[in-house]
């Protein structure tokens, strides 16, 4: 192929090649918005179930709407309303009986370690292990650690700032994107050609669907975990039984990982007085059971209600959404692959069977 103009030719790829470098650093600035933008949409299309079954009850959109904002908002403020207490009233209680223990000078913490880990693993070497653990404290630089500990207090306190910062954000765009989803909806399948229309109409509200349908399914998981957690938690005297059965219920939101990591806190919380190492044993053991049945009965029952995907489908999509985007990419990434999984079955398929 002859070039008439290899000037021209290097310029409109120059421009290319910039305009191409400047949507990509565009992108990359307008990450947080987008992160915003992207889970308030998420997060509307969740609600949305719950908007449509008020407003077959005869409500106007705006009054659902409302409803469902009013309710999540006190749903939450309740949480925090009755944790917030027994936070304070628990660690007030905990405080005081190691300050008798300490008044008394019974409290020995290491040696009752010691005497269990004898008594429940006689062929470990407690003794040697302990030793070990003192020559690594000796080798810690306190000064260090000091000024390691203090920047990441500011750093902590900073994520904060910026974490309820971003979550109002969010809840001010999800109310938004609520109570407009239906002109944002029109809006969009007012770009499809008419012919086309009807088809992509059925196809994108079996997608919004699917959404937010696995959004209530999480959620179900999530109220399951924690109230089964509360119950066990306090039958077998955990400390804080509430806010461990509330971090249960958070963390069971999050696909794959989070009931894992809600149960490893859990577990590692049982140490504090008045649990001790047999409370968290005896957790750890029920977690490990309840994670057994969580895969392989409760979920599925679940998910196979909410969103048809198959279970290979589920990991992949999460743990390549979880990649890509963090906590919001394994969220969304399993609604994504259902939406996929339609576009597969009706679309593709009998496209290809018509040839």
């Amino acid at each position: 192929m002859k070039i008439y103009n290899p000037f021209r030719v290097a310029f409109v790829a120059t421009l290319g090649v910039g305009l191409g470098l400047l949507l990509i650093g565009s992108v990359q600035t307008l990450s947080t918005i987008l992160l915003y933008v992207g889970t308030a949409l998420f997060l509307s299309l969740g609600l949305e179930p719950v908007v449509s079954w008020l407003e077959r009850r005869r409500l106007p959109r705006w009054a659902a709407v409302l409803i469902t904002i009013l309710a999540l908002l006190g749903l939450f403020a309740g949480i925090i309303l009755m944790v917030v207490p027994i936070i304070v009233g628990q660690i007030s209680q905990l405080v005081g009986q190691i300050q008798d223990l300490v008044d008394s000078g019974s409290w020995d913490p290491i040696g009752t370690i010691k005497s269990w880990l004898h008594s429940t693993f006689p062929a470990l070497n407690v003794d040697q292990v302990f030793e070990y653990l003192e020559e690594w404290y000796s080798s810690i630089d306190f000064g260090q650690v000091g000024e390691t500990v203090g920047s990441s207090i500011i750093a902590i306190g900073g994520a904060l700032i910026a974490g309820f910062t971003g979550a109002f954000i969010v809840l001010i765009l999800t109310i938004y994107f609520t109570a407009s989803t239906p002109s944002l909806k029109a809006a969009v399948y007012q770009l499809v050609p008419a012919s086309k229309r009807a088809r992509f109409i059925d196809l994108a509200e079996q997608i919004t669907d699917s959404v937010g349908h696995y959004v209530i399914g999480q959620l179900t998981l999530g109220a399951i975990n924690g109230i089964l957690s509360a119950i066990f938690l306090t039958i077998i005297g955990a400390p804080f039984p509430a806010v461990l059965a509330v971090i249960a219920f958070f963390f069971s939101i999050i696909p794959l990982v989070g009931t894992l990591t809600g149960s490893i806190i859990i577990v590692l919380t049982c140490f504090i007085p008045p649990g001790g190492p047999t409370t968290a044993l005896i957790a750890a053991i029920y977690y490990l059971i309840y994670m057994q049945i969580e895969a392989y009965i409760i979920s599925p029952r679940i998910m196979n209600r909410a969103v048809s995907v198959p279970g290979a489908v589920v990991v992949i999509a999460a743990l390549a959404g979880g990649a890509l985007l963090g906590l919001l990419g394994a969220l969304v990434a399993i609604p994504v692959a259902a939406s996929i999984l339609i576009i597969y079955r009706q679309v593709i398929i009998p496209r290809q069977n018509e040839r």
